[in-house]
């Protein structure tokens, strides 16, 4: 037996991905995944921003690059950011492999083992692991529709006084839940008052389905002198744009971007210098609203057509709330003593997959709750995923 690290001992493979491997039985349906819908690429666009990648300065992309980002990139995701009014300078970010890779540097850089940190309950299952393979003491902080539940989260804070608070403001995964103007100011209120980081991921907040979410919290801090210093921003390309380049970025406190720099000069030196250009050119043209015009309704129209469904068919015996964006809808089986978990078995074996909640809490889960994704599914395999969950 090889002599593993120790810190290997607190983390497990991703139930999610245990899960896939069941999926390629023929005839599944599977409201499972957590991936954006490869059909709505806008394959077209990418392919006319790799090829101008290439000719503009072949030499430049195919060669190392620096590992805070290709500066063109940076310039252009801080016009992204302050078109979403969030002001930011190049010097402010710096671009990561997939906002998952921004995530683990802050916990390289921020976590020593036993720190305590404060993540919702649920939340992402792959900061979860991350954190934990740290060293992390995580702690579940209670969500309602409306996100974190700020009195909650404040007893938490002074009772543990933690190193990092993580949070989902947009359409969370799995929670589908959105952070409320309200308490958006008021976490940002509290990161100042008990000086304490607060980690804003934000791969879903352009996928809404009518109105805009509220705000960013990183746009909210302009007017809470002081509370930037306290926030990181994560963002990603990954659902708008495609998941397969591996963009995103980060957005901090210049001490912790400095640490950040370094861990990554180690870790893989600089993010694919041909992504980061295909991306640049992407972005300067422009192309991403028309594509959003596209998913919105795409997104939108399947979400309903999941809660519908499992209202008209499922009844009483299933309790959720519909999402306003995002790809999940985040729901709870009411008969008591159910689980999850078992149901999942049974529901593959009828044809149908989800994902039981189980993973999605750090402690304390709810065996009862599971979580659906409507992305890549068309209206009709909706139906019928539907009505094999009945059966």
């Amino acid at each position: 037996m090889l002599p593993f690290a120790t810190r290997l001992q607190n983390v497990e493979t991703s139930a999610i991905r245990e899960i896939f491997k069941l999926l390629g039985k023929p005839g599944i349906i599977s409201l499972a995944g957590g991936f954006p819908d490869a059909n709505l690429f806008d394959v077209e666009g990418i392919r006319e921003a790799s090829v101008k990648a290439l000719a503009d300065n072949p030499g430049a992309v195919l060669q190392y690059g620096a590992t805070e980002g290709h500066d063109p990139l940076r310039d252009e995701i801080a016009r992204y950011m302050a078109g979403k009014g969030a002001k930011v300078e190049r010097s402010g970010l710096i671009t990561t492999t997939g906002s998952q890779q921004a995530l683990d540097l802050i916990g390289k850089t921020m976590i020593s083992p036993g720190d305590k940190v404060i993540v919702e309950a649920p939340t992402f299952l792959a900061t979860i692991q991350c954190f934990r393979l740290y060293g992390a003491n995580l702690i579940g902080a209670p969500i309602d529709a409306d996100g974190v539940k700020v009195d909650e989260l404040e007893k938490l804070i002074i009772e543990h006084k933690p190193k990092l608070i993580y949070l989902i403001p947009n359409f969370g995964n799995p929670s589908g839940a959105m952070l409320s103007l309200e308490r958006r100011k008021r976490v940002l209120e509290l990161a100042l008052q008990h000086k304490v980081l607060v980690i804003e991921d934000d791969p879903y907040g352009e996928l809404y389905f009518n109105a805009p979410p509220p705000p960013s919290m990183l746009e909210l801090s302009e007017g809470i002198p002081g509370s930037r210093d306290w926030l990181a921003y994560c963002g990603s390309l990954s659902k708008v744009m495609s998941p397969g380049l591996r963009v995103g970025w980060l957005i901090a406190h210049p001490s912790l971007l400095q640490k950040a720099v370094m861990c990554k000069q180690f870790s893989d030196a600089h993010t694919s210098n041909l992504a980061q250009a295909t991306a640049c050119e992407y972005l300067k043209m422009n192309r991403m609203a028309g594509v959003l015009a596209k998913v919105r309704p795409a997104y939108a129209e399947r979400a309903q057509a999941l809660c519908s469904h499992l209202k008209k068919v499922l009844g009483d015996g299933i309790d959720f709330a519909a999402p306003q964006g995002g790809m999940f809808v985040w729901a709870r089986l009411t008969a008591p003593g159910s689980d999850a978990r078992e149901f999942a078995k049974q529901a593959i074996e009828r044809g149908v997959a989800f994902i039981p909640g189980t993973p999605f809490y750090a402690v304390n889960p709810d065996h009862a709750t599971l979580r659906f994704s409507f992305a890549t599914s068309s209206i009709e395999k909706i139906e019928e995923g539907v009505a094999r969950l009945k059966a």
